[in-house]
């Protein structure tokens, strides 16, 4: 348990930090989401906006170290070529 004023802050902090880091996590999942309904109906214009939509919301995620950068890469270079998959 914390004791000194600076680590009961510290403890403050790292809940309001954690909570801010939850809602970016779950946003990126809903997104993400988004995108793999429509490439699951096999609907390419619904795929094509929801990915265009949350490819900068992984990024960003990303960039506010929610998650590694390579993953963020990797997610969207493979949400893109399955929804350019459906267009074939």
């Amino acid at each position: 348990m914390a004791n000194t004023p600076s680590a009961k802050k510290a403890t403050r902090k790292i809940a309001a930090r954690t909570a801010i880091n939850k809602s970016r996590r779950s946003r990126v999942r809903t997104f993400i989401r988004k995108v793999e309904e429509a490439i699951t109906a096999g609907d390419h214009a619904t795929a094509f906006a929801a990915l265009k939509a949350a490819e900068p919301e992984i990024h960003r995620a990303a960039g506010k170290g929610i998650v590694h950068a390579n993953l963020a890469a990797r997610k969207v270079s493979r949400l893109n070529s399955r929804v350019k998959a459906l267009s074939a």
